[in-house]
């Protein structure tokens, strides 16, 4: 049968052997992370039962991101991004051993956690993010299908053994590894830069004074921050939903099974036309899908609102990591990444603690309802504090930016 020795054509990002490992090594990661936090989120719940536990997890793993990212961003743009990303993984794989020990000893103290989840704070802001523009969709197929499976199967070990969840997310995180070290890509460094303040700072300088960087990022960041819902899953699969650490997993898979089903269409059907428009109405359905699941009580319709929040979702991150490199000089891309890297997780880490603070105040369930109707009202303002963003059209006539020398 010919079909079963088809090979990728040479146009494309399969037929690349470094592509490959690479998108192995970010199936790999994504799988170990979303493994541990299902895990995580039953097991410091279930310490004191209290919501604010979940949302000091998160305000850990960002206290690194606005310290480090930026100055990691420089080093990228200066030293191998091969290394920086290897050095990254082992330190994911090093918090999944300290898990492990952790969960061996009792698990009866939130501080290891929180200390546990820095170490995975600091991984992210010192890992750089890659940026393949012709590639995204693509990627998304794949990394989705590890976030789908990676909740489930950690719901599922856990309910076995917990300390299963970490043994296997160790072996997934030194796979990842060792596919980075096999690329051959990002071995060289680029030229040398003068590591200075106003060399570091470069990326805030270009997205401060270009208003569709600046309406793109700040964008995800509020909408993210006010209208997430997935740090409280727990308190929804234990109290709400009564669904168990099993249930637990399937809640958080079902906002990757959304994103794997818009990121097909995606591949096939990219957003030629009305981008910004485009960018900032899905925004707005994100927040409808989470005052939905907010409001449900029934394990299928928290599942249909989470999956359709996860597809609008990659719509805006496709749109969103489309038009940042389109936009951005190629000189300045590690640094502007890094800047990117905070918001993104100002709005996940930090959103998570908001959640937190808002559930430990108003309950779980008001919680999510306001954030969903903060995350409507953010999208609508954005339309008028950003007309430039709103008046994209087609990507494919995005120019890099002249950077004043």
């Amino acid at each position: 049968m010919p079909w079963l020795r088809r090979r990728p054509a040479a146009d494309s990002p399969l037929a690349h052997r470094d592509f490959v490992l690479y998108v192995a090594a970010t199936v790999a990661t994504a799988f170990a992370i979303e493994m541990s936090f299902v895990a995580i989120g039953w097991q410091v719940y279930a310490i004191h039962r209290d919501p604010l536990d979940l949302g000091l997890v998160g305000l850990a793993m960002f206290l690194p991101l606005p310290l480090l990212a930026l100055p990691a961003g420089h080093l990228s743009d200066r030293y191998p991004r091969r290394t920086v990303l290897a050095l990254a993984i082992a330190l994911d794989a090093a918090v999944a051993v300290g898990l492990l020990a952790v969960t061996r000893a009792g698990a009866e103290q939130t501080w290891p956690f929180f200390a546990l989840a820095f170490g995975t704070g600091v991984a992210s802001a010192v890992g750089p993010q890659a940026i393949l523009v012709k590639a995204l969709a693509q990627r998304s197929v794949a990394l989705q299908l590890s976030v789908i499976v990676g909740p489930a199967v950690g719901g599922l070990l856990f309910a076995l053994d917990p300390e299963l969840v970490y043994v296997v997310s160790s072996v997934f995180s030194l796979a990842a590894l060792a596919a980075i070290l096999a690329m051959h890509i990002g071995r060289a460094g680029a030229r040398a830069v003068t590591p200075d303040l106003a060399s570091v700072l470069g990326g805030v300088r270009l997205v401060r004074r270009t208003p569709v960087l600046l309406g793109a990022i700040s964008l995800d960041l509020f909408a993210v921050l006010f209208g997430g819902a997935v740090a409280l899953l727990p308190v929804f699969a234990r109290d709400v939903l009564e669904v168990g650490p099993a249930g637990l997993g399937l809640l958080r898979a079902a906002p990757a099974v959304g994103a794997l089903g818009a990121a097909i269409v995606l591949a096939h059907r990219p957003v030629y036309r009305r981008a910004g428009r485009t960018l900032l109405t899905v925004v707005a359905l994100y927040g409808i899908t989470i005052v939905v699941f907010g409001l449900s009580e029934t394990m299928w319709l928290s599942l249909v609102a989470l999956a359709a929040g996860g597809a609008v979702d990659t719509v805006s991150v496709v749109l969103r990591q489309t038009i940042l490199p389109l936009v951005t000089p190629d000189e300045l891309r590690g640094r502007v990444t890094a800047v990117e890297m905070v918001f993104i997780s100002a709005s996940n880490e930090l959103g998570a603690f908001e959640s937190g603070v808002a559930a430990a105040l108003l309950g779980a369930v008001p919680a999510v309802v306001v954030g969903g109707v903060v995350t409507i009202g953010v999208a609508l303002t954005w339309t008028r504090l950003f007309p430039q963003l709103a008046q994209v059209d087609r990507l494919d006539e995005l120019r890099p930016v002249e950077v004043a020398t």
